[in-house]
């Protein structure tokens, strides 16, 4: 009886604890850290998603941009080396997954514990006066005259420029690449004539390609896409097979905090995460903009995460795009 008195008094400790532990949390300021730069879709993502928790917390989440590096390594060895209080987080994307091989960062991702909002497909488009009507006729002039036409992208290894490289290998033609911290700088680069090509999400796009600021050419999907006043969208796949061997890649937008983030903190924060993503207002604003919501977090987050490493990290080998090799970080292949 005394035995059974001992556990039941123990199991009521814990309980206690936690629900301390879940009052405390959080009772000031969070910054989010987003590590591209302001205006692209890991940093919109971030800054709804933040909005809505906040509004269940009655606490600030203070959303900044730190971009730089590769694969977003500043702004992640940044909040890497904060306190493990669950106070920082790293505004994240699948792109980061690439740090690695690209040399900004000595770790797998699986440190890290993620809370994915989402994402939205890749579209090429050119800048309105670009002669090109469709796809075709880009790849052919990019083939009879390699690197002789400009292409924007975020940075080296991101998704928009993986998208590119694959578009290169499954097309046989070459790119003169032009990389920018974020995909707002490469849209804009695009608009201005810096370049005649770009690589970004829809979701990142849309409002452009509705002012006619860029035009449409294909999406990075076996499928096709219809954008509302704008009509559809044909997929790059059609004439060029040969994406296959390399797309489709999806989108994986949240945030995430270091492993070592109590376990009690991390479950407070994903219980309010869970709420924000299933708010009429994230869904009306996901609708809106293109995006599929997830809602991922635990294991599930991080096995998408340690997928998309695997493959991202490969794929860039195999394409000659990476400077480190993943086996020396032990990347299993996919």
């Amino acid at each position: 009886m005394k035995k059974i008195f001992v556990v039941a008094s123990l199991i009521l400790l814990c309980c206690a604890s936690l629900s301390l532990a879940q009052a405390k949390f959080p009772v000031r300021d969070i910054t989010n850290t987003v590590v591209w730069a302001a205006g692209g879709g890991t940093d919109v993502c971030n800054r709804i998603v933040s909005g809505e928790m906040a509004k269940i917390w009655k606490v600030n989440i203070n959303v900044i941009n730190k971009p730089g590096g590769v694969g977003g390594s500043i702004g992640m060895n940044d909040v890497f080396t904060r306190p493990l209080d669950g106070y920082s987080w790293a505004g994240v994307s699948e792109s980061c997954v690439t740090a690695g091989v690209q040399g900004g960062w000595d770790k797998r991702m699986d440190v890290w514990d993620y809370f994915i909002v989402g994402g939205s497909p890749d579209v090429l488009s050119v800048t309105p006066s670009a002669p090109y009507k469709d796809i075709k006729e880009l790849m052919e002039a990019a083939k009879a005259k390699p690197g002789s036409i400009r292409a924007g992208a975020s940075a080296s290894g991101s998704i928009h420029h993986l998208n590119l490289l694959a578009l290169e290998k499954g097309a046989g033609v070459k790119f003169n690449y032009i990389p920018y911290p974020g995909s707002a700088p490469a849209q804009t680069g695009a608009m201005t004539g810096e370049v005649s090509v770009v690589v970004t999400s829809v979701a990142e796009q849309q409002q452009l390609i509705r002012s006619g600021k860029l035009r449409a050419l294909a999406m990075m999907t076996p499928d096709p896409f219809t954008m509302k006043d704008v009509g559809t969208i044909p997929s790059a796949f059609v004439p060029y097979p040969g994406l296959s061997k390399y797309l489709p890649i999806m989108q994986a937008i949240g945030f995430a905090v270091p492993g070592g983030v109590p376990e009690d903190v991390k479950s407070v924060i994903a219980e309010t995460f869970k709420k924000a993503v299933d708010s009429d207002a994230m869904k009306n604003w996901a609708e809106a903009n293109y995006y599929a919501l997830s809602g991922k977090t635990g294991k599930a987050a991080k096995d998408e995460f340690n997928n998309l490493e695997s493959l991202f990290a490969w794929t860039l080998w195999e394409l000659g795009a990476a400077k480190v090799n993943p086996e020396t970080l032990k990347i299993p292949k996919p």
